[in-house]
């Protein structure tokens, strides 16, 4: 009869190319501290650009350079605040001429971005049908490479 103690052996402590996920991406070279603080300056910058009513500008700064990488969950939520105040504000006619105005980076970003808020239910002010109107048009205008890319990307926002 075969030994089927095989099965609990944990193979990755003989492995010598085991993959970690600091091998998977560049880390951010700034520290959580200095991360949290450019946040917090993007999101005062975002409202006075919303308070212009410039939709376009302002979501282009939130999504510019996100942080990423561990130790820097307070700073990825705050982001994430804000960036669902800039699409709250924008009126639902309006959605896809600014979508198609971003950049496929910054569309990409988008795209992390409302994952992220589909998958927190009842927070805050996240409201499903704003977080889906704006999938529907990114999709539509970017295709649907971006989220291939938004779900493939190691770089979690």
């Amino acid at each position: 009869m075969a030994d089927i103690n095989f099965r609990k052996i944990d193979i990755d402590r003989f492995e010598e190319d085991v993959l970690l996920e600091t091998d998977l991406y560049e880390a951010d070279p700034r520290n959580p501290a200095q991360v949290l603080e450019a946040a917090k300056a993007k999101a005062a910058s975002v409202r006075s650009s919303l308070s212009k009513g410039d939709i376009l500008g302002s979501l282009v700064l939130v999504l510019e350079d996100p942080p990423y990488g561990p130790n820097v969950e307070e700073a990825k939520n705050l982001t994430l605040q804000t960036l669902v105040t800039v699409l709250n504000s924008t009126k639902s006619a309006d959605i896809a001429n600014v979508v198609k105005a971003l950049s496929p980076d910054v569309q990409d970003s988008l795209m992390k971005y409302l994952y992220k808020g589909m998958a927190i239910p009842g927070w805050g002010d996240v409201s499903g049908s704003v977080l889906l109107n704006w999938h529907e048009k990114l999709t539509e205008a970017a295709g649907l490479g971006c989220i291939v890319r938004a779900m493939t990307d190691r770089r979690v926002v």
